[in-house]
């Protein structure tokens, strides 16, 4: 799987996500929560000098744990707005290809097609792996939307450049909203259900929740 790495510049990287970009499906491949699900979400230690990444697999019934890895690589290159995939995803890689089983949708803390250049950490992912993937945003990056009702399961579209690439979801009464947008093999009416069955109690659905659990060692 191809990563790059300095010494590829900023703009070659940039030029690079716009190619991955060309390359993502929205066509949906899934119906409904398939058996497998993950869910991926990076962190930092030794203040910035090492890359975290928690992949937990999930049972896509019950929504319990199965099991999880935590890789740990040095990071490779700084923080870069728009960039952050290039930074996030060695980790991501290898803590998801250490999981027993392979999963058929990934949920990753960050975006997917809701990104300047189309591809987010999500989906960018999702076209490296060839894996069914959806964003799950705590904070916008780019578009307009209206503000969603205040109930759980309350939501509007996101729009960039004319175009929609999301939702922003209630997730939980009196919480923030959630950024959902499409990775690969999702198309943008799909996510927004699919991450709906994967809600619990909390603002965050459960892969990703678990996932953020590891990687922030809480």
């Amino acid at each position: 799987m191809e990563i790059a790495t300095p010494p590829m510049s900023y703009a070659q990287m940039r030029q690079r996500q716009s190619e991955l970009a060309a390359q993502v499906q929205l066509r949906d491949t899934l119906h409904g929560l398939p058996a497998r699900l993950a869910g991926i979400d990076t962190g930092f230690e030794e203040q910035g000098r090492i890359t975290r990444s928690a992949a937990v697999l999930l049972d896509g019934g019950t929504l319990a744990e199965v099991d999880s890895r935590v890789a740990r690589l040095p990071t490779a290159l700084p923080y870069i707005p728009g960039l952050l995939s290039f930074r996030e995803l060695p980790a991501a890689l290898q803590a998801l290809a250490e999981l027993p089983q392979t999963p058929q949708l990934v949920l990753v803390d960050g975006h997917g097609i809701a990104h300047p250049r189309g591809l987010g950490i999500a989906a960018h992912l999702g076209v490296l792996t060839g894996l069914p993937t959806i964003g799950i945003g705590k904070s916008r990056l780019v578009g307009e939307h209206d503000e969603p009702g205040p109930q759980r399961g309350d939501h509007v579209p996101l729009y960039f450049k004319g175009r929609q690439v999301g939702w922003v979801l209630r997730s939980k009464p009196r919480c923030k909203p959630l950024f959902i947008s499409p990775g690969n093999h999702v198309s943008v009416e799909a996510c927004l259900p699919l991450v709906m069955a994967c809600l619990g109690k909390y603002r965050q659905p459960e892969p990703t929740r678990l996932a953020d659990r590891l990687a922030s060692r809480r």
